[in-house]
């Protein structure tokens, strides 16, 4: 298992920030999620987050909600999840997955850590777990070594933001927006102050996600954060293509596009 540590040394000892994709498990089929996620290694992507599909995702734009409605059609599970996962870690990615409390909560918070860490799983995002109501689930993944991710937004306190870093183990996601996911044509001039504030809380890694989707926006982002999340702009490729090998082709040259901006860093 790669781990989120070894990512962000590497990609601080080479001067840049590191590259994260999204894409959910069973899009757009079960087999073509891990050969879409391997096309986005291959192109350069350092972290690959793995979404775990859900019939509310309240955090999710209309293109995620388009990719997760077809993955559920597809009949995708949490054992597809997990399949998934150990698929594109052995590719050398870092692999986390990304998902809402109710399905680790009704799987079992110690099951899902254990096979999650069993599949090569680096760690999980929780958009919706707030700090207060966390200690059992950052138990459960200390105890199976996988870290955990939470989120900070434009809006939070100090306090806020203070709370959500401690809690967080592997790096802290910076949503550069109110709102839900999707890329846009600039990034919230507001992140580079997110990650600005986050930092005077924590030493771990600072990552902007939410509306980025050229590689001239993950340039702009990767002047100032640790890590560049992309995963709209991904999908909405995929979507649009006539097939999955043509997607696979599409995210593939987008994410070189983004590899290249992460280390230009404009």
């Amino acid at each position: 298992m790669t781990t989120l540590q070894t990512v962000f040394a590497k990609a601080k000892a080479d001067n840049r920030a590191a590259l994260i994709g999204y894409l959910p498990a069973g899009f757009p089929s079960k087999e073509g999620a891990v050969s879409a996620a391997a096309a986005l290694v291959e192109a350069g992507c350092d972290v690959i987050e793995i979404g775990l599909p859900y019939s509310d995702p309240l955090m999710d734009g209309p293109t995620i909600q388009d990719a997760v409605h077809r993955s559920l059609t597809n009949g995708t599970r949490i054992a597809d999840v997990l399949r998934t996962v150990e698929g594109v870690a052995a590719t050398g990615a870092a692999t986390l997955v990304m998902t809402y409390w109710n399905p680790i909560d009704r799987y079992g918070a110690d099951r899902f850590a254990r096979d999650l860490a069993s599949a090569g799983g680096a760690g999980t995002i929780t958009p919706d777990l707030t700090p207060e109501e966390s200690q059992p689930w950052r138990d459960a993944s200390a105890d199976a070594g996988i870290d955990t991710v939470f989120l900070v937004a434009p809006s939070s306190t100090e306090e806020r933001i203070e709370a959500v870093a401690a809690c967080c183990t592997g790096f802290v996601y910076a949503a550069s927006l109110m709102g839900v996911t999707g890329a846009r044509e600039t990034v919230n001039v507001a992140a580079e102050d997110l990650v600005k504030r986050t930092r005077a809380h924590t030493d771990l890694p600072v990552c902007v996600g939410l509306g980025v989707g050229t590689g001239a926006q993950a340039a702009q982002v990767a002047a100032y954060a640790d890590g560049v999340i992309v995963g709209s702009a991904f999908i909405r490729r995929i979507l649009d293509a006539p097939d999955e090998a043509a997607g696979r082709a599409s995210i593939g040259e987008l994410a070189r596009s983004m590899a290249e901006g992460v280390r230009t860093r404009a």
